[in-house]
Order: structure tokens, then sequence, then C-alpha cells
């Protein structure tokens, strides 16, 4: 069973640019997949479309089947098959509600919570996410609480309707180095436990290797290499993703020199 297949998916602006080009992959229940790809290679662009959340300036032509439902001809919300994690929660939160509300949002409309039996599942999805202080945070605005503490809220928020696609779109990419780690494993063993298939979306390919298991190499729109991830990272074949593999091997070693200091 295909819980998600893009086929032949091509995205261009009003002005006729093509910024996704012919890009094809599924992801199966339970599936561990990357989208690796710098700024402007239209991976958080194929992410949208997956949703059904592509802008009006955007069309696009291929085939978006999410569960079998048509997100290019007819998108409508499957908030009860796939839900996005965003890069920056700041921006993704909504800065004029708390946190309660705003998780108790996606409670009421798909397990129809009202009341204290809401409060207690907010209370509940924060503890999963492995925030203390619950009434505190649930009381809390997004702007009142840190950087870490949002994102695990707008995972929280993702995942209350226990969707069975989870999009992570540069979920870490905001983060200290202490608090990435902290969500790549809040994020992988709440996968694990739930059984939830996985779409990683990050320029760094190293720190999807934590989580996923295969990935789709994105440059200027196009897929240009795909396979297990511990394959692309130790053997890669595509003088983009060389150029990635390296790069991060680059920076892992400065910063190991910098921790010797």
């Amino acid at each position: 069973m295909t819980l998600l297949a893009v086929e032949g998916l091509t995205l261009r602006n009003t002005a006729g640019t093509t910024l996704v080009d012919d890009v094809s992959f599924t992801v199966s229940p339970g599936d561990r997949t990357g989208l690796i790809g710098e700024s402007g290679s239209g991976k958080s662009l194929t992410a949208l479309a997956v949703m059904g959340l592509l802008p009006p300036a955007i069309t696009a032509t291929g085939t978006v089947l999410l569960d079998g439902a048509d997100m290019i001809r007819a998108p409508r919300g499957r908030g009860d098959v796939a839900t996005v994690v965003f890069q920056e929660p700041l921006t993704a939160l909504d800065p004029l509600m708390t946190v309660g509300r705003q998780i108790g949002g996606p409670l009421r409309r798909w397990q129809g919570l009202r009341g204290d039996a809401a409060k207690a599942a907010v209370r509940e999805a924060l503890s999963e996410v492995r925030l203390t202080d619950t009434d505190r945070i649930a009381r809390s605005y997004p702007h009142q609480l840190s950087g870490g503490q949002r994102q695990r809220v707008a995972i929280a928020m993702a995942l209350v309707c226990h969707p069975r696609l989870l999009i992570a779109d540069e979920p870490t990419t905001a983060l200290d180095v202490t608090v990435q780690a902290e969500i790549l494993e809040l994020l992988d063993r709440l996968v694990t436990e739930r059984g939830t298939a996985l779409l990683f979306i990050t320029h760094d390919l190293p720190v999807a290797a934590r989580v996923i298991h295969g990935t789709h190499v994105m440059r200027h729109g196009r897929i240009v290499e795909s396979g297990p991830v511990a394959g692309l990272l130790s053997d890669p074949e595509h003088e983009y993703t060389r150029t990635l593999v390296e790069a991060a091997r680059r920076f892992d070693a400065a910063l190991e020199n910098t921790r010797r200091e």
C-alpha cells in the first residue's frame, strides 16, 4: 500500500519559470524518507504540493495522491492523514493564541474533544513531547516560550490528530546544536512508537541520516540521486551529493577542532 504517490510533479510560477521539474517518489506506511537539498531546490514547494497548500501564483501539473486523494486537482484538508512541522514555529504558531488553544483546535476538529477532556488531552500531548509544567505552557503564548519549547509544541500539535504521515520541513534549522539533537531524538521516538511515516526535509544530509532510511537529493527542482541514506553518505554518485557530503564533513571537522581548543 502506498500512502503518498508523487508522479511527474512540475511546478511553475506566473512568469513560467519551472521551480520543480518532473519529481516522482512514493512514501509507504512506516517509511522514513528524506528530501535533501539547498535553499531553492524545490523541496519545500514539493511539501506544500503534497499538502494542497500551494500559493495561487504556483501552477502544478503531474499527480500527487495522498491516501488516494488528488491534492493537485482537488486539494482539501487531510489532517487525519498528513500534518506538517514547519521550520520556524514562532511564525508557524499563531502569536495571538495560547498554546493550549492551538493544540485544542485539532483535538476538537478531529477527535471532537471539548471542555475538560480537551484540556486533559492537551496536557497529555505536551507531556508526550517531553514538556514539563504543562499547565503553564498551555496558558502561554508562543513568544513566552524558548525556541526548543515552541518546536515541541508544533510537533505536539501536528501529532494530536494521529496522522499517518508527518512532514517535517527543516524542523531543526533555527535551533542550537544541543536542542537540535533533542528534537531529532524526539521525532525518532515518536514516529517509531506511533508507526508514523516521516517525510523529512532539510539541507543537511547528516542531520537527516539520524531519522530517515532512504532519501532523494534535489537540486534546481529535480531529483538528482535517490537511495538508502547510509549509501549516499558513504558512496555518493552524483557530483552534487558528493558536494553536500564533503561540506558536512568539513563542518564536522571544524566543529571538532573548535571543541578541542
